[in-house]
């Protein structure tokens, strides 16, 4: 039964390996939980069930919004078995999940970026390929599952496709020096049909998530005293600078590769910030000369 869910979310849903991942782990913690182990078992779950099964993952310490990302398993879960007619009711129409704050994405200021003297701070920490890392996910803001399967095909003319969620493709533009960069990276590759991946570990494999946000956040340390510094704050940085210097939402939206525009709507907050300090700064009677 789980094996069957988790093939129609990579067959009909197109999910990413890294979502049916977390899926099948959401599922197994819930069945264990609930000592499942056939299919009479899964149809005598109810709304009391699962709400006991969030009172206990509140109780571990586990965040709300974990909480509720696990919920959103089951939703999906349990929408399908509807659908195969696997049970013949779903108890997550009665279950409410925890409230969550709503978390404003965390970026990196634009001077400290410019500001950065790789030579001074770093040396040779981070070489030529982990530079050019740090630039695509600054100027795309791409998502780590999509820049770990980047392939030098991708490449084209001051652009690079990009693979997202649902194998939805886009076209992404970069900068000629990024271009450059690149082209020069390929050289560097003896067999591309081997290994036809941008990004590779020093071995020359492909590129794991815990590799790569350790790169990141090596980075990230030298230019930014941010609590965060994964990739995702990179594609968060992207986005906001990109919102701070009159890109509209629309534009953002399709390059994040988002699926509607609710999703790119909370970089409008970082943005309003900026707005406001401008206002103080710039108007007459803002503030700024008030004693």
């Amino acid at each position: 039964m789980l094996d069957n869910f988790l093939t129609y979310l990579v067959t009909e849903k197109r999910a990413s390996e890294h979502t049916v991942i977390a899926y099948q782990k959401d599922l197994q913690d819930f069945f264990d939980f609930m000592a499942i182990n056939k299919l009479e078992e899964l149809k005598e779950v109810n709304h009391q069930s699962v709400r006991g099964w969030m009172v206990a993952l509140i109780e571990e310490g586990i965040s709300n919004r974990s909480v509720n990302r696990k919920l959103s398993t089951l939703r999906t879960f349990y929408k399908w078995c509807l659908k195969e007619e696997v049970v013949d009711k779903n108890p997550m129409l009665l279950v409410k999940g925890p409230k969550t704050s709503k978390r404003l994405p965390e970026f990196v200021k634009v001077e400290e970026l410019d500001n950065f003297n790789i030579s001074e701070k770093v040396g040779a920490q981070l070489e030529m390929e982990d530079m050019l890392m740090v630039e695509v996910f600054y100027q795309t803001g791409m998502r780590l599952s999509e820049l770990i399967n980047l392939k030098f095909t991708d490449i084209q003319n001051n652009s690079l496709k990009v693979l997202g969620k649902r194998n939805k493709e886009r076209i992404i533009p970069v900068s000629e020096d990024l271009m450059k960069g690149l082209n020069e990276l390929k050289q560097t590759r003896d067999n591309l049909r081997i290994m036809p991946y941008v990004f590779t570990t020093k071995k020359g494999n492909k590129l794991y998530p815990k590799f790569v946000y350790r790169r990141i956040n090596k980075y990230l340390s030298c230019v930014t005293n941010l609590d965060k510094r994964s990739p995702h704050v990179l594609r968060h940085t992207f986005a906001t600078h990109m919102l701070n210097n009159g890109a509209g939402l629309e534009t953002i939206k399709e390059l994040l590769g988002h699926a509607n525009l609710s999703a790119t709507q909370v970089y409008t907050h970082n943005s309003f910030e900026e707005i406001n300090k401008i206002y103080k700064q710039a108007h007459p009677r803002g503030g700024h000369n008030k004693k």
